[in-house]
């Protein structure tokens, strides 16, 4: 009965690792020997989904997500998890909030701790109103990540893409590449980078936002659509995946079809 037990764990986790193996393909591309190491042993110690979207691959480097961390905490059964203000480290009229988030893995836990800051300064631009929630999940994951001995960086903890605090985060950009007919930036950041981040930010698929976006600015390709058709496109997904992210990845989900059977 036992050795039945450990078959089915065993194949889960074979069948699970072969569809990470597949999402992340799909979404990245190929994946180096260390890449794919590392993805196995992270379905081997935490049954984390790529597919689910705990997982994000930037650089090379794989980062657990909000979502991740969350699936986690339940699959394991923790008790709470309580977040605090920290007031006297806040600054509202400047946008900056910390908060410290209390992760309680049992009845008997004394709590892990986890700390997290948002300002202007390291959110993006698109994410500006928005630092206090920023700083709260900030700290819930570094919590979780103490609860449960997760050692990556979570997407959400890292900075902007361009003037982020204490260096760029440049070479954590998810590959998409296109170059409007957008005339001068006049200092503003660049489509490609505001674009970046959201993919980042609320975990979607670059391949499938890039093929929405062209389908939305009515273009082959980005290369060929204007500025102000790529900047109505990304205040568009901006919005869709504030009020409504499920209801976002299925439209990008509808681009993974073949264009002749995907639905309007």
């Amino acid at each position: 009965m036992r050795s039945s037990r450990r078959t089915k764990k065993d194949t889960k986790k074979s069948n699970l690792l072969r569809a990470n193996v597949k999402w992340a393909r799909h979404s990245w591309g190929g994946l180096s020997i260390y890449s794919r190491q590392m993805l196995a042993e992270l379905t081997e110690r935490y049954y984390f989904s790529v597919a689910a979207g705990h997982l994000q691959l930037l650089d090379g480097r794989w980062y657990v997500t909000h979502s991740g961390l969350l699936r986690l905490a339940s699959r394991n059964r923790c008790r709470g998890i309580k977040t605090t203000l920290k007031e006297r480290l806040s600054d509202p009229v400047a946008s900056r909030w910390v908060f410290a988030a209390t992760v309680y893995t049992s009845s008997s836990s004394s709590g892990f701790v986890g700390y997290g800051d948002a300002d202007p300064s390291n959110v993006s631009t698109l994410m500006r109103g928005a630092e206090m929630r920023i700083a709260e999940t900030r700290a819930v994951n570094r919590a979780l990540r103490k609860a449960y001995g997760i050692g990556l960086c979570s997407v959400e903890e890292l900075g902007s893409i361009s003037g982020s605090r204490g260096g760029s985060t440049k070479n954590h950009e998810p590959s998409i590449e296109f170059q409007p007919h957008n005339g001068p930036n006049n200092g503003r950041p660049r489509l490609r980078d505001q674009l970046c981040v959201l993919i980042r930010q609320h975990n979607l698929d670059p391949t499938l936002v890039k093929a929405y976006a062209a389908d939305f600015c009515g273009a082959e390709s980005l290369k060929e659509a204007s500025r102000d058709l790529v900047e109505s496109f990304i205040s568009h997904i901006a919005s869709s995946a504030k009020e409504n992210r499920d209801g976002l990845v299925c439209k990008l989900n509808s681009y993974a079809q073949p264009r002749e059977v995907r639905q309007p």
